[in-house]
């Protein structure tokens, strides 16, 4: 659930420079509304002539007359035409550029922002929020504004036919802007609470819906069908309490605008008999009375509206007032290419400030080195690695590559430099060779094969129809656990970095494709700066260095056979981690 942002100022300025950058296209539908409003007073004073001549019946006058309305007629509608396709243009160009906005906003949150966020919620408020957003603009502009000029033009005309008897119709105007105000209101509450409903919703079916194989294996299906249905229903109800609204709105308005009619009605017959309006005088007031019908309508229409979008208005500013934690800083330079020289300084870091994961860590990995990093759950071993691409800045101490500070540098020229090969490999829709060359807009193909040999993954992309082109499903589904970790490795081989994280890469791999994942990552290692967190002995009894972590702390530094000599921490994971594994090395 969301929480607004309390303001007196309506969020709706967030828009006005978007709404400028259209400034021209705007300018010119503008003119459209001139000459479509510019008519209202026009044919409200030529159907007051049309009716006194039909009551006169002067038939050939008529005929002529009538003509030139329709003349009229087309003349605005030609100026509607220009207001409406200009309008709906400056409207899906604002909502394209917000869209854009916020999207690139998003990804420069840190990842504790989408640890706690849900996806729904996000693709709720890019998709839906923001193209409710941009109807609000174009109904600003074509409709609300002409809506308002109309209202001023007609009104000048009657004041003009009969100040008298437009002051009678306007005593009641005070009450419809209370009203309007009023149901505006109520809508803007109804439609937050309605718009976050519908977000949970976007969530929950999002969540099910990747993890359905879940559902499946567990018989789950009628436990989720019961969630959703609740889910559901809130949504349900909370729209219908907006609808519940209009539906009382128009019905009150609607009575009040017929109280002022019969009230212009009768002042009408009055002002006739004192003298003070001819016939086709007062035919023309009532026709541009009736002109009024309209206009009102839309005004209270399009304020509901606008109250309504309001809502995903505060919701999207919600988002861009959130801030990333990690940030690079202005000044920020590009970092050259590395040797791979890691080192951490007194690093402290935690998720929680009443439990630190990492305690003043000191650590010191040289060009070419690969060090294990082991311990118990919770010991701080992803966390040490998360914090060298900056996912995450410590709260005290410096981490350096090849002497310079990571936090002084561009995030993109220090991510570039690192390659991650994670325990669960994420594949997006595309084909194989797009997401070995994942995040580069044009790549080599033969570099592509290139990597994806060294990863051994030549062999299995070969077999299908389509090769390297083959598309794949969401996530990847349509290969296997080894075959998303070499097409992850292939990905890593082509970024080429000089420093590499392992991530339990091989931890949830059958044997068979365990050999081969672990043959591609012992090329991808060769000459590179490898952290390692494994639980597999070969990869560990292999490294340069194992390093133990407890409490955040390192316990334990040295090879594999020293640390067993010491009988110590070490000793005691290998035998209870390892032992299964000992015969096989």
């Amino acid at each position: 659930m969301t929480h607004h942002r309390q303001s007196k100022r309506s969020n709706y300025w967030i828009l006005a420079p978007y709404v400028r950058q259209e400034w021209q296209t705007i300018l010119q539908a503008m003119v459209g509304t001139l000459i479509f409003v510019a008519y209202w007073p026009i044919l409200a004073r030529w159907s007051g002539k049309i009716l006194a001549l039909v009551a006169a019946g002067q038939v050939q006058a008529v005929a002529q007359l009538t003509a030139l309305t329709m003349g009229g007629f087309a003349l605005q509608k030609l100026g509607q035409y220009i207001q409406d396709a200009l309008m709906a243009k400056a409207a899906l160009n604002v909502a394209f550029e917000v869209r854009k906005k916020v999207y690139t906003h998003i990804h420069r949150l840190s990842l504790a922002y989408f640890e706690r966020s849900q996806t729904g919620d996000l693709a709720y408020r890019l998709t839906e929020d923001i193209d409710r957003i941009g109807e609000v603009v174009e109904k600003l502009f074509h409709d609300f504004i002409p809506s308002m000029l109309q209202l001023v033009v007609v009104l000048g005309y009657m004041v003009y036919l009969n100040w008298q008897l437009t002051l009678t119709a306007l005593v009641l105007v005070p009450i419809l802007a209370v009203l309007a105000g009023w149901f505006g209101n109520q809508m803007l509450q109804f439609s937050r609470r309605s718009q976050n409903l519908v977000s949970d919703l976007s969530s929950l079916v999002t969540e099910v819906f990747s993890g359905i194989r879940l559902v499946r294996a567990f018989a789950a299906e009628e436990y989720e069908i019961e969630r959703f249905t609740q889910e559901a229903r809130k949504n349900r109800q909370a729209r219908y309490r907006a609808a519940w609204l209009r539906a009382v709105q128009y019905p009150v308005v609607g009575f009040i605008y017929a109280l002022v009619v019969m009230l212009i009605l009768l002042m009408g017959t009055l002002q006739i008999n004192q003298g003070n309006l001819t016939g086709a005088s007062f035919g023309s007031y009532v026709v541009a009375a009736l002109m009024l019908i309209d206009p009102v309508n839309h005004f209270i229409l399009n304020y509901g509206e606008f109250k309504q979008g309001e809502a995903s208005v505060d919701r999207i500013v919600e988002l861009l007032d959130i801030q990333p934690a990690v940030r690079e800083l202005s000044n920020a330079l590009e970092l050259p290419p590395v040797t791979g020289r890691v080192e951490y300084r007194q690093v402290t870091f935690s998720y929680d400030p009443q439990e630190p994961v990492l305690r003043h860590l000191d650590l010191l990995a040289l060009p070419g080195e690969k060090i294990a990093l082991v311990g118990a759950s919770g010991a701080g071993k992803s966390t040490l690695v998360n914090l060298l691409p900056r996912f995450y800045d410590p709260q005290e101490g410096q981490i350096l590559i090849d002497g310079v500070d990571i936090a002084t540098v561009t995030l993109g020229s220090l991510r570039r430099q690192i390659g991650i090969v994670p325990q669960e490999t994420t594949l997006f829709s595309g084909t194989i060779a797009q997401n070995i060359a994942f995040g580069q807009k044009q790549f080599d193909l033969e570099a592509v094969e290139a990597a994806a040999r060294i990863a051994n993954a030549h062999t299995f992309i070969s077999q299908f129809s389509q090769g390297y082109h083959t598309w794949m499903g969401e996530r990847g589904v349509n290969l296997s656990g080894g075959q998303r970790q070499r097409v992850a490795i292939a990905r890593a081989v082509l970024l080429n970095p000089r420093i590499l994280i392992l991530d339990e890469a091989t931890s949830a791999l059958d044997a068979e494709s365990e050999a081969l994942v672990q043959e591609a990552l012992e090329r991808l290692m060769k000459d590179r700066t490898v952290f390692i967190i494994a639980h597999r002995l070969a990869t560990v009894r292999r490294a340069d260095r194992i390093l133990v972590l407890e409490k955040g702390q390192i316990m334990e530094s040295g090879t594999h056979d020293e640390l067993l000599a010491h009988k110590s921490r070490y000793a005691q994971f290998y035998a209870q981690q390892f032992s299964n594994h000992a015969e096989e090395d």
